[in-house]
C-alpha cells in the first residue's frame, strides 16, 4: 500500500513500469503450454503409427520408423551414395530456403513500393489493383508453364515464380493500410509543415507497419507453399524437387520427410517474423 502526501491509500500498480507484467504472466505458463505441445505431437505420431500399422501399406502410409530411417539415410551416406540424388537433406533444404528467401524478398519489395504507391496515389490504385486481385487468384502452376517459356528451365523461372507469389500479399496489405491512415494524424503533419514525403515516412508508414508485416508474413507462407511448384521442373537439388522425385518412384517416407523438413523450417522462420514483428513494431495493439 502506498500513501499519497494527503494521506490517501492507493494501491500499488501491478505493471511495472515498461509493461513487463504481460510478459511475466506467459512466462509462468510457459512450462504447461511445452507439455501441452509435447503431448499434443506424441498424440499425433501415435495416430499416425495407428494409420501406418492400420493400413498395412508403406507405399500409402509410412511409419514414424520409415521416415526417421529416410532421415537418416538422406542425412549420411550409404554404400556410396550421398543422401538423396547425391545431396544430404540439409543441402536440398538449404537451396530451397535460399530461393524462397530471394523470391520473398523480391516480392516483398516490389510489393512494398507497388502498395505504397497504391495507397497514396488513386488513380494508380484504380488501374493496379485489380491486376494485383487477378496475380493473386491464379496458382502457380497455371503460369510456371508460361515461365519456364520465357525463361528456360534453370533458377530464373524458379525465383520468378517465388517473387510472383509472394508479391501481390504485401501490395494488398501495404495499399489497405496506407490508405486507412487516419486522417486526423495526417492533417495535423500537414497543419506543422510536413511535406507529402514527411507525412508518408514519420505517420502513414509507422502506422501501417504491423499490417505490413502481417502481409509479409502471408508473402512467406505463399512463397514456400509454391517452393514444390517452383521445383518440380529440374528442382533438384531442392527440397520440392526431392519430394517430387520421390513421388515418381513412390518413396512416400521420402515425400514425407521433406513434407515434415518444409513444415518445421517454415514454422521456424514464421516464429522468426513474429519474433521480429514484436520487437520492430512494440506499439502494434496499443496505438
Amino acid at each position: 500500500m502506498i500513501y499519497t502526501q494527503s494521506g490517501t491509500a492507493v494501491e500499488p500498480s501491478v505493471v511495472p513500469v515498461g509493461g513487463s507484467a504481460p510478459a511475466g504472466v506467459p512466462a509462468k505458463r510457459r512450462p504447461r503450454r511445452i507439455l501441452v505441445r509435447l503431448g499434443a505431437l506424441a498424440a499425433l505420431v501415435a495416430v499416425w503409427q495407428l494409420a501406418a500399422v492400420t493400413t498395412r501399406n508403406p507405399s500409402f502410409v509410412p511409419s514414424p520408423k520409415a521416415v526417421w530411417s529416410q532421415l537418416i539415410l538422406t542425412s549420411t551416406t550409404h554404400d556410396g551414395v550421398r543422401g538423396y540424388s547425391g545431396h544430404y537433406l540439409v543441402e536440398h533444404l538449404g537451396i530451397s530456403l535460399r530461393r524462397i528467401l530471394i523470391g520473398s524478398v523480391l516480392g516483398t519489395a516490389v510489393g512494398l513500393i507497388l502498395g505504397v504507391v497504391m495507397g497514396t496515389v488513386p488513380w494508380i490504385r484504380v488501374v493496379t489493383e485489380p491486376v494485383v486481385t487477378f496475380v493473386r487468384a491464379l496458382p502457380p502452376l497455371a503460369y510456371f508453364s508460361l515461365l519456364i517459356i520465357w525463361f528456360g528451365i534453370d533458377e530464373t523461372p524458379k525465383l520468378w515464380l517465388l517473387t510472383i507469389a509472394a508479391l501481390p500479399p504485401v501490395a494488398v496489405a501495404t495499399a489497405s493500410a496506407v490508405y486507412g491512415a487516419p486522417i486526423g494524424l495526417v492533417e495535423a503533419a500537414r497543419a506543422l509543415g510536413a511535406t507529402r514525403r514527411d507525412v508518408i515516412r514519420d505517420v502513414v508508414l509507422p502506422n501501417a507497419l504491423p499490417e505490413i508485416f502481417t502481409g509479409v508474413r502471408l508473402a512467406v507462407g505463399l512463397a514456400y507453399s509454391s517452393v514444390v511448384a517452383a521445383e518440380t521442373i529440374n528442382g533438384v537439388p531442392g527440397i520440392g524437387g526431392m519430394v517430387r522425385d520421390a513421388q515418381r518412384y513412390l518413396q512416400t517416407d521420402v515425400v514425407v520427410l521433406g513434407l515434415l523438413a518444409i513444415g518445421l523450417s517454415g514454422l521456424l522462420i514464421d516464429a522468426a517474423l513474429r519474433t521480429a514483428e514484436n520487437r520492430l513494431i512494440p506499439w502494434r495493439g496499443r496505438s
